[in-house]
């Protein structure tokens, strides 16, 4: 096990984090079938992964702790983090959408399209 380098634990706790966050976000949040569980696993894992560090970075500065942990607890807590959220922050980016003028200006397009035909 000491034959892996540094980049590879980072890595490693980064693929964890993400899988493990995204398995918490199924069993809080049941989904409704086997696709959206899918959809809902892939979309928690491929944020972690892509947001893991950032994300690492803010909870430890927020909660001061940049200095008692590594870097492998701060990629794991990070992807974590950002794997259990990435749903939500989905949702409610939809929402936002569909509740702003932008949502609307879509669906008034479409709606003139219809029209014109």
């Amino acid at each position: 096990m000491n034959d892996m380098s540094q980049t590879a634990w980072l890595w490693l706790a980064k693929a964890g984090g993400a899988v493990a966050g995204s398995a918490i976000s199924l069993a809080y949040m049941l989904p409704h079938g086997r696709r959206e569980a899918a959809a809902r696993f892939a979309v928690g894992v491929v944020c972690g992964m892509v947001f893991g560090g950032t994300a690492g970075l803010k909870v430890a500065s927020e909660l001061e702790i940049e200095t008692a942990i590594g870097p492998t607890e701060l990629m794991l807590m990070g992807s974590a983090v950002a794997s259990l959220c990435a749903w939500w922050a989905l949702g409610f980016v939809v929402r936002a959408f569909q509740q702003n003028g932008i949502g609307s200006l879509f669906g008034k397009k479409n709606q003139e399209n219809a029209d014109d035909r």
